[in-house]
């Protein structure tokens, strides 16, 4: 029998809006200014929320857990609280055994220090001896691909070497449970790529693996099991492919948009940044368009530095990870130009009677000619329905239909004979 690698009870996690941020460290001067303001004076509008209520779940020593839910579900405290980056109002998390955790860029790192250095640190909280880590220093350094800035402080990193470097240290070290956040999506595809191989390999040598993602299939690749959070809530628990189901089905909110408010963590690199991404039919934001009209994809971007041509893309895909096509914008009035700093919108307009019914998702790409600058993996998703009034490809035909696109096509016939 497997026996609980990690146990989730009754977890509760309640942050107050409108109070005094909590620092990191606080020095002298910090703590009396605080004391001030607790005795009344800069006290601002208070509001309590819930960031999860009652969650309970069990993970099992080997299992790869996916835990999914749109933004503001509560994905990201439940891993903080896993990771002991911050205490539960109520209720409890268990862990049994050494966990590694990478949740966001450069957490875990110390700025000044050099990766060779961080990844001896590391080790150490760990509780693994010196020569433990020293066994394991080259293939960390191979897998991050990092070797020439081995020595170099991390604080000299760009965002993708940070992510390079901490993922191949929490894969790599000594750990029973490995706690990965959607920060993957900082690496560039090819990276990517051998990140979800290597948690794959992981998860089959009887290391448990929790992984948050928005991108379902990769969910439904790696995982048996999914965990969907709503509202700070557990809505469902069970096989991968079924929680993801029942996910782009509901009305739990949408999967047809997201939004990065905070340009630091935006998708993107100094020249570009993504803002938002929307799924649009008849001017409204919809998760569930009417195979029969145009579907509009809308990416919303900041670029902040100008002298690049830059090439907006999206790619399509089915839900179980299936490429339907991709499109390169090739406006006109935009094409082969160098852009200016501002905020702009690209729209992307699919044909009515094009799509298959079912799952799509959209990745948001923005690309030079020589540069990728950002590519947020399914950046939103949403299901296809058709019509049952016989007026689409599918006819009066009421079986399954094959494919990955089911355009409506002109037919002539004409007897010869």
């Amino acid at each position: 029998m497997s026996r609980p690698s990690i146990v989730v009870e009754n977890l509760a996690k309640r942050y107050v809006v409108g109070g005094a941020k909590e620092l990191s460290y606080k020095t002298l001067r910090d703590s009396l200014a605080g004391l001030f303001r607790r005795n009344g004076a800069g006290r601002g509008p208070r509001e309590t929320i819930w960031a999860l209520k009652d969650v309970s779940f069990t993970v099992n020593q080997g299992e790869v857990i996916g835990i999914i839910g749109r933004n503001g579900a509560g994905k990201s405290t439940l891993l903080k609280i896993l990771s002991r980056i911050t205490e539960p109002t109520a209720g409890r998390a268990l862990l049994y055994g050494r966990a590694g955790s990478l949740l966001e860029v450069g957490t875990g790192f110390h700025p000044e220090l050099t990766g060779r250095e961080n990844i001896f640190l590391n080790g150490a909280i760990l509780g693994m001896g010196r020569g433990e880590i020293t066994q394991k220093l080259d293939e960390i350094v191979a897998f991050a691909e990092i070797e020439q800035f081995l020595d170099t402080p991390v604080k000299r990193y760009s965002s993708g070497m940070y992510v390079r470097l901490a993922f191949a240290v929490a894969a790599h070290l000594e750990t029973e449970i490995l706690i990965v956040d959607e920060v993957l999506a900082v690496g560039d595809a090819t990276f990517q790529k051998k990140c979800l191989n290597k948690m794959e390999d992981v998860g089959q040598h009887g290391r448990t693996v929790l992984f948050v993602s928005h991108n379902l299939s990769t969910v439904t690749r790696l995982c048996k099991r999914a965990v969907l959070l709503d509202a700070g809530r557990v809505v469902r628990d069970g096989p991968s492919h079924e929680v993801t189901r029942f996910y782009l089905h509901s009305d739990l909110g949408t999967t047809a948009a997201r939004e990065w408010r905070d340009l630091a963590t935006a998708p993107g690199n100094s020249y570009v940044r993504l803002r938002a991404v929307r799924v649009v039919q008849d001017g409204e934001v919809t998760d569930h368009p009417d195979i029969r009209r145009p579907v509009i994809v809308e990416m919303e971007f900041d670029v902040l530095a100008g002298g690049k041509v830059l090439q907006p893309n999206l790619h399509f895909g089915t839900g179980d990870g299936v490429t339907i096509f991709a499109s390169i914008d090739l406006d006109p009035e935009w094409r082969g130009r160098q852009v200016a700093p501002g905020r702009y919108v690209s729209r992307a307009i699919v044909p009515g009677n094009f799509l298959m019914e079912g799952s799509v998702t959209v990745s948001a790409a923005i690309s030079t000619f020589d540069e990728v600058h950002l590519f947020e993996r399914e950046a939103v998703a949403f299901q296809v329905v058709d019509s049952p009034d016989g007026d689409t490809a599918r006819g009066d035909y009421a079986g399954g239909f094959p494919g990955v696109i089911k355009p409506l096509l002109q037919w002539t016939n004409e007897r010869i004979g």
